[in-house]
This record gives C-alpha cells, sequence and structure tokens, in this order.
C-alpha cells in the first residue's frame, strides 16, 4: 500500500498548510531552514522577505531551495510534502499586488500590528523594502500520507 499523495493531493495539502518551512544555502553550502508564511498560487509557492534579510542574501548568491511542511501528531497520522527548486524574484508589480492579496485572505486575523512590535522591529520592517519569491519546483514532488494506512 502506498502513502504517497497523488500530485493534486500534495498541493491540496501546501495550499491549506499555514507554516512552510523554507531551507537555503549559506555560502559554505550548509542548509539553512526557516519557517515562512507563504501562498501557493498557480502552481508555484510564493514567500516575502525583508531585501536585508539574511535568506534575501543567501538566495541572491544561490537561489536553489528546498520547501516543506507537514503535520500530524501520532504516527498514523503523520504526512509531508517537500518541493526541491529554485526561488526567483518576483517583480511584476500586477503578480506582487495578487500575492499580497492572496497571502493577505490566507492570514488574515494572524498578523500582529505593525504599531505592537518592539520600537527597534519597527523600524526595521518599515525602513525596509519586501521583496516577493516564487519557488519554481522540480517536477518531482516527496509526499507521504500515513492516514492512508488506514490506522489512525
Amino acid at each position: 500500500m502506498s502513502v504517497r499523495m497523488t500530485r493534486d493531493e500534495a498541493w491540496a495539502r501546501m495550499a491549506a498548510t499555514h507554516t512552510g518551512i523554507v531551507t537555503t544555502l549559506r555560502r559554505d553550502g550548509m542548509p539553512i531552514s526557516t519557517p515562512m508564511w507563504f501562498c501557493v498560487y498557480e502552481g508555484a509557492v510564493y514567500f516575502g522577505t525583508p531585501s536585508r534579510s539574511k535568506k534575501a542574501a543567501r538566495l541572491r548568491r544561490d537561489n536553489r531551495v528546498g520547501f516543506l511542511v507537514e503535520g500530524g501528531e501520532r504516527w498514523a497520522e503523520l504526512w509531508a510534502v517537500h518541493l526541491a527548486g529554485v526561488a526567483t524574484l518576483v517583480e511584476d508589480a500586477e503578480t506582487i499586488e495578487r500575492i499580497g492579496q492572496v497571502q493577505g485572505e490566507k492570514y488574515a486575523g494572524f498578523s500582529t500590528p505593525r504599531s505592537e512590535y518592539p520600537e527597534d522591529t519597527r523600524r526595521f520592517y518599515e525602513a525596509d523594502a519586501r521583496l516577493l519569491y516564487r519557488i519554481d519546483p522540480e517536477e518531482r514532488i516527496l509526499s507521504w500520507d500515513n492516514t492512508k494506512l488506514g490506522l489512525a
């Protein structure tokens, strides 16, 4: 019995998941994984980061990424979807606006108002441009869903 998800199941799980893990590569090749809010739109994963962030610097040097979403607590409930691909900086204003709307809808009620940030944090985010990246995944998607075993 296979626990692999279909392509459609994998994309649906990604779209419904709150937080994804984006892995970028340091200059020395060491992987660094960070949790990110993201959205799935037209067959790609989109996420944003401040332009002065370490993540943005790593992506400028090497745009290869891994992306993971997962869930479940008991072994019989565990599931995950992993993509490997490249992260491309999105510069098209129309796409940036559309993804902003999609992410705004997905995370409505979850954001902390900037007025509540500590002063240094607020200054950092207000002074820095936000970059939007699109992950274009390889064809192969690694996935599993232990609930397909019927043990949960």
